[in-house]
Parts: C-alpha cells; sequence; structure tokens
C-alpha cells in the first residue's frame, strides 16, 4: 500500500506555454489559475529552449500565492553546440533545468544565452561541457522519450542509457532526477507503450545508480478538451493539414496538465515516491527575483568627477547658450554661478526644482547616457526629431540638446514627463533617421560594452483574422470561404481588437453564420483557442537596453532575426527589471529632410541648420492652410488635411492644438476649436479660474498639461498630484479616478471659490 498522498504533495515540473513557439498552447495566467484550482501550490514552467515567459509567470503566480519553478526545456546537441554537420548534428536532444535559487536563474540565464547566441542549429542548444561549467543551483530531470536518457532506452540501449545517467549524476550529484512521464503508466487510459518501456527501464536504473524518480505529465495544454485545438497549433507551426497522415501529431499522448488526483491514484501504488518527489524538489526551489530596481549605468564623466558635478556643469553651459545667445565655446569659459547669476527667476525656479527632482531620483547618469549619443549622432551629421512626448517638458533636456522645445515658452510640465511623488523611469522618445539609426546603437554598445547593450524582443500574436485564416487553412476551408470568414470578424475599435469569444456573441452577421454554418462553427471555435498565442519572435521597433552590468546577468538574450541579438524577455519585463531602455524610433521623416538638405546645398549652396528656421514662417502657414502637407510628420492624413484647409492656422499654437486633438475622444472638440478661431462661436469658459489655462486655445481643454494646470491654479494640487491625476484619466484608471475625483472637487470649491456644482461639471466633460 502506498503513502496518503494529497492534491498539494504533487507538482507539475514539466510544463509548456505558448512561449513554446507553436507547441504550447497554455497562457501563462491560465496555468497559475488551473494548478491553483487544483489544490497545488507549486509550479514550473519549462519552455523549449527560451525563457521567455519566465517573468510573466513569476508575477502571476507570486500574485496567486503559488511557488513559481523558472526552468527551461534545454536542447542538448547531439556533439558539441559549435558543430553544424548535417548528418550529425540534426539530433538533439531534450533536458529538464529548473533552477533553485539566485545561482541557478543566473545560470539557466547564460545556459539559454549560449543556446541561441553560440548553439544556434535549427534550435537553440546547449552541450555537456556548458551543463559542466553552469549547473550550479540547477536540477536536472532526464526529460521524455526523446532525452538524452530515453532515446537510449526507446531502442532498449541500456547500457548506453546506464552510461549517460552515470554522467549527469557526476555533474549535478544530488540534483539529478529521472523522468516517469505519466503517460507511460500501464494504468493510464492512454498508455504509450514506447514510454511505458522507457518508465520501466528507468526504474531499474533509478535501483542501480542510487538515483531518485520523478513523475511529470509534459503539459502542452490545460485541459484534455484543448486537444484538437493543440493539433491545429501544430500544424499551423509545421504548414500541414490537419487531413496529412504523415504529418507531427501528439494525438496518441494526453499532454494537458493533468489533476494530481488522478496521478496520484495511478502512482500511488506503484511508486509514490516518485509523486511525493516532485514536491521535495519544488521545497528545493526558492528564488527571488527583484523587481522595480534602478539599474542605471554609470556614467564615465571625462575627469573623475561625479555624475551630479558633470551634469550641472553641462546644464548651466547649455543654458548659457540656450537663454542668453552665448556660443559654446564662450559657455565653457564661465563658471556655474556665473551663468546662474544671468537667468531670470523663471529659468533659475526650474532648473533648481529639475536639479532636485533628478537627484533624488538617481537619474544624474541617465541624463548624461542621453545627452552624449544624441550629441555625438548630431556631431556626425544624424537628424534627430525636435523631442516628442513628455521629455519635451524639462528644462535640462533642453539645455543639454537631447530636445529643441523650451518648455517655458510653451508651458510644458515637468511633472509629466518625471513625478516627484512615484518613483518611474524616465522615457525619452528619440526620433533619428531610420537610415542612421544602427549608428547611435553601435556608438552606445562601444561606448559601454557590447554585452551591455542589446535590443528587445516583441512577440508576434495570433490575431483574430490571422487566427481564422490559419485555421481555415490546416481544415482546408476553401480560400474564398476563410477569406469570407474572417472578413466577418469586426475590425479593431481606436486599436483594440474584440475577441473572438466576444464577436461571436455580440455581432449580428458572425452570430447568425456562427450558429447556422458547422464549417464556420468549427473554425471559429478553434480560432477562439489559438487567439492571442505567441507565433513568433521579432525585434521591438524602438526599444534598446543599455545596462550597467553585462545584460545576461538580468536577463537572457537570443538573436533575432535580422542578426542581432535582443532580450528573450519582451519590452513589460525588462522594465519591471529595472533595466534602462531606450526608445530609439527610426523615422523616415526625418531621412526625407536629410534629403532635402542634401539638395539645397547641392543646388542653391546653402547650408540649412534645422533649429534656426523660423516657426512664424507666411509661405510655411500658406502651405498648411492649403492641406499641402504630404511627407509632414503627423499632418499626412486625408482627415487631418481637411481640418488644416478649415482652421486655416495662423500661429504654430494652432498647429500644436490640431495634433493635439485629432485623435480618438478630443475630436469632438475640432469643430469647436475652428469656430471659436474664427469668431463664429462664442469663446467661454466654466469659470473664470480657468481662463490662465484655457486662453490659447480658445476655452477648448486640448493638452493634458492645461488639466495639470488647472488642477494645480484652480484646486491647489502639488505638481505630483497633478500628474497622478492625469495618469489616471488618460488611462482611465477607475478607482484611481473616483479617489482623485473628491480632492478635485474639493480643491475647486475651497482653492478655486468654484462650487460644486460647476467642479462637478467640468469633471464630468472629461
Amino acid at each position: 500500500m502506498g503513502i496518503q498522498l494529497s492534491a498539494s504533495d504533487y507538482v507539475h515540473l514539466h510544463n509548456h506555454t505558448h512561449h513554446s513557439l507553436l507547441d504550447g498552447l497554455s497562457k501563462v495566467d491560465e496555468l497559475v489559475s488551473i494548478v491553483k484550482s487544483m489544490g497545488m501550490n507549486a509550479c514550473a514552467i519549462t519552455d523549449h529552449g527560451t525563457m521567455s515567459g519566465a517573468i510573466e509567470f513569476y508575477k502571476a503566480a507570486k500574485k496567486a500565492d503559488v511557488t513559481p519553478i523558472i526552468g527551461i526545456e534545454a536542447y542538448i546537441a547531439a556533439r558539441s553546440r559549435h558543430d553544424r554537420d548535417p548528418a550529425k548534428d540534426k539530433a538533439r536532444y531534450h533536458l529538464i533545468l529548473l533552477a533553485m535559487n539566485e545561482t541557478g536563474y543566473q545560470n539557466l540565464m547564460m545556459l539559454s544565452s549560449k543556446a541561441n547566441l553560440e548553439g544556434m542549429y535549427y534550435k537553440p542548444r546547449i552541450d555537456h561541457e556548458l551543463l559542466e561549467q553552469y549547473n550550479e543551483g540547477i536540477i536536472a530531470l532526464s526529460a521524455c522519450a526523446s532525452g538524452e536518457v530515453g532515446e537510449s532506452l526507446r531502442i532498449d540501449n541500456y547500457e548506453e542509457a546506464k552510461r549517460v545517467a552515470s554522467w549527469y549524476k557526476s555533474v549535478f550529484k544530488d540534483r539529478y532526477y529521472l523522468e516517469l512521464q505519466d503517460h507511460g503508466h500501464p494504468d493510464h487510459a492512454h498508455a504509450w507503450d514506447v514510454q511505458v518501456k522507457i518508465n520501466g527501464y528507468l526504474e531499474k536504473l533509478s535501483q542501480e545508480l542510487d538515483i531518485p524518480c520523478v513523475v511529470t505529465s509534459d503539459g502542452h495544454y490545460l485541459d484534455h478538451d484543448d486537444q484538437d485545438a493543440h493539433e491545429i497549433l501544430l500544424c499551423v507551426g509545421t504548414g500541414a493539414y490537419l487531413s496529412d497522415e504523415k504529418r507531427m501529431s501528439l494525438k496518441d499522448f494526453e499532454l494537458h496538465v493533468t489533476d494530481p488526483k488522478d496521478i496520484i491514484a495511478r502512482w500511488n501504488d506503484t511508486n509514490p515516491e516518485a509523486v511525493a518527489n516532485t514536491r521535495k524538489i519544488a521545497e528545493r526551489c526558492s528564488l527571488d527575483i527583484e523587481l522595480g530596481k534602478i539599474l542605471i549605468p554609470k556614467y564615465p564623466t571625462p575627469n573623475g568627477e561625479s555624475e551630479k558635478e558633470y551634469l550641472d556643469q553641462l546644464v548651466y553651459q547649455g543654458m548659457a547658450v540656450r537663454y542668453h545667445d552665448i556660443i559654446p565655446e564662450d559657455a565653457t569659459l564661465l563658471s556655474n554661478q556665473q551663468i546662474r547669476d544671468m537667468l531670470s527667476d523663471a529659468e533659475r525656479d526650474r532648473l533648481d526644482m529639475e536639479f532636485d527632482v533628478l537627484d533624488r531620483m538617481g537619474y544624474n547618469g541617465y541624463f548624461l547616457i542621453v545627452q552624449d549619443f544624441i550629441n555625438w549622432g548630431k556631431s556626425q551629421g544624424i537628424i534627430f526629431g525636435p523631442g516628442r512626448g513628455s521629455a519635451a517638458g524639462s528644462i535640462i533636456a533642453y539645455a543639454l540638446n537631447i530636445t529643441d522645445l523650451d518648455p517655458l515658452k510653451y508651458d510644458l510640465l515637468f511633472e509629466r514627463f518625471l513625478n516627484p511623488d512615484r518613483i518611474s523611469m524616465p522615457d525619452i522618445d528619440i526620433d533619428i533617421q531610420d537610415t542612421r539609426r544602427n549608428e547611435v546603437i553601435q556608438y552606445c554598445a562601444e561606448k559601454y560594452g557590447s554585452e551591455r547593450v542589446a535590443n528587445i524582443v516583441t512577440f508576434g500574436k495570433m490575431a483574430a483574422r490571422a487566427a481564422v485564416r490559419d485555421v481555415a487553412r490546416v481544415l482546408q476551408v476553401p480560400y474564398a470561404e476563410a477569406d469570407r470568414l474572417s472578413k466577418l470578424i469586426p475590425p479593431p475599435v481606436q486599436g483594440r481588437q474584440l475577441p473572438i469569444a466576444v464577436s461571436v456573441k455580440e455581432d449580428v452577421d458572425l452570430k447568425k453564420e456562427y450558429d447556422s454554418n458547422p464549417t464556420a462553427k468549427e473554425v471559429f471555435d478553434y480560432a477562439i483557442r489559438l487567439e492571442g498565442t505567441i507565433r513568433s519572435h521579432g525585434v521591438h521597433a524602438a526599444g534598446v537596453v543599455i545596462a550597467p552590468d553585462d545584460i545576461v546577468k538580468y536577463a537572457p538574450l537570443e538573436m533575432a532575426q535580422k542578426g542581432v541579438v535582443a532580450t528573450q524577455y519582451p519590452m513589460g519585463p525588462v522594465e519591471e527589471l529595472g533595466l534602462l531602455k531606450m526608445d530609439f524610433l527610426g523615422l523616415s521623416n526625418l531621412t526625407i529632410i536629410n534629403n532635402a538638405l542634401r539638395i539645397i546645398k547641392k543646388v542653391y549652396g546653402n547650408d540649412i541648420t534645422l533649429s534656426e528656421i523660423p516657426l512664424e514662417d507666411e509661405k510655411t502657414f500658406e502651405l498648411f492652410q492649403r492641406g499641402d502637407t504630404t511627407g509632414v510628420f503627423q499632418l499626412e492624413s486625408a482627415g487631418m488635411k481637411r481640418y488644416l484647409r478649415e482652421l486655416k492656422p495662423t500661429v504654430f499654437d494652432d498647429i500644436i492644438a490640431m495634433v493635439a486633438l485629432y485623435r480618438p475622444g478630443p475630436m469632438q472638440f475640432i469643430d469647436s476649436f475652428i469656430k471659436r478661431k474664427h469668431g463664429e462661436e462664442e469663446i467661454t469658459y466654466l469659470h473664470e479660474g480657468m481662463e490662465s489655462s484655457l486662453s490659447s486655445t480658445y476655452g477648448i481643454l486640448v493638452y493634458q498639461e492645461q488639466f495639470m494646470q488647472i488642477s494645480k491654479e484652480w484646486c491647489g494640487f502639488t505638481g505630483g498630484q497633478a500628474d497622478t491625476l492625469r495618469k489616471a484619466v488618460g488611462k482611465k484608471q477607475i478607482d484611481l479616478m473616483r479617489k482623485v475625483k473628491v480632492d478635485f472637487v474639493r480643491g475647486a470649491v475651497e482653492h478655486g471659490g468654484a462650487s460644486e456644482k460647476v467642479a462637478e461639471t467640468f469633471w464630468e466633460q472629461h
């Protein structure tokens, strides 16, 4: 009779999520919730050759109070990871590796990175040499029938299997386990004879070599009902039809996340220790990944001064150039104090406030890094954008040439860029002419070390229409019919795609088709399961990481299709770890400008400096009034051209307002804005306390800055509170909005002298 086991005594140690591309179907959060619902309190994630889901899984598991075990199903090269002979090296073996602690996690990232960067041959491979080097803190399981031990046992080569298992035991010591797969238990409803044979041999090996056994169920999907959807996914991955006889199939195996009660019922009489060992392994694993750190590299200052001293010097010199027309060479001869004495009160106050926030948050080095590569790029004749997004609200960014916009002139608020009440990484969008973006990245790699600079992965997920097309192809639905079905999916609204599961209930045409056409129902049902799964890895269009040490200490790496090194973690986890992410966006408009400057120089002999072009040039306004704006960034669409012709802009502020209004939400105010400009509608204010904030836009709230300004002037908010309000409203965070509304209304009444009704009305309108 076996020992008494309960659900929490079993832990799934071998699970694939959809990060195992086109092989795993489980989404990370669904995996965690099913494990929790079955009464287990720990779980591992072991995707094929990648750790890309690790941080997402770690967070989801911690939130659900499930112990996360970070692992990987590695590919072991037949010989060495450097060998690439098609006759000998197409074969590879599986091996499960689980991180026990911080050291193990570090080694796992190193192994996964080396597999991708050094061992890639069809799949990312590691070898015995790397395992000897980086095994500390890692538990190894012998894996499935495709493992090194399993492959020998499959062909009855017991002696070779024994030799291999002995080698693993010599390397991993008491951290090596033989993996008995559940579908190899004779009592399993879908027992696979090959695995039954392998399991028998493994139990014998366990006795002879004194290596403990462990039971896994190799989960590729959550529920037995997902088996057919998983077959469709495999067909998408291999380009096969479901009806193909010879296609890759796992139909004969049960590969769902099995209920521990079923596993215990089967194994309790034959090998209860193998079940209990799963829990023992889980108890050996304890990993804390610290999120929310600030991992900014140290900037190498020229004379060994502190980052703060060097930053102050550069900023003061920049202020002299920007605000007091002193040429750069002369500015370097002045002391900080001499320049400070020249500044107006407004310039000095703004500077002191920004310096204080930067110093408190520890971002002096960040600004030095950004100004360094931008000023290097500009010195090489690379065209950069004048600044976009919240960074334009910083006078320090303006003084350092990071942006070309004077925040004092345009009433731009620094708190929108860095909220002093909330530590968050600064984010500067850097627009670079697209033909020379790589030069800037290369400069950073040379300056900080190529091991510290990498691109960021982005996942191509199966969108609604693509899922329908993929499923239809696998099921051999005729192309015209597949096309018709995919077009029944409603298009995205404001960039948001409704899930197919919602559309088949709510969209009249789609529901009718779903209810009346069996083929359509089958296609849509499978597409619902596949929608949102990851089907490819690419490179993020802009994101680049610059780390304070080798990136592999913080995130594993892979080789992206374009031959550039990228992190395996996508943008979200990279930011959550606290790594410095730069947005280098290649813009074709800047290349067009660069070409125009080249042509002007060639034809007319004129050298034009972009920053010196006046913003009140009449001929340019005439172009805009006619809507001749093809090639002008953000003013090219047909709708925008129509509004420009109606608005007839006469000042630069009109164009700024138009760009801000032309997006979902504020668009409803465009007509009113145009009428008020031309005196066809009266300019009114809900309360006189708003006039100073709204007069430049004819009484219409156009910018988030105005909203922040009103909350500061009218409601007595601090800059930090005003930014929190902006974020809550901008991102529609309902709970936070409710909380802030009370303070907003109270402030408007007590500080701004408004009635509660007026304050409530303003809130409701915006």
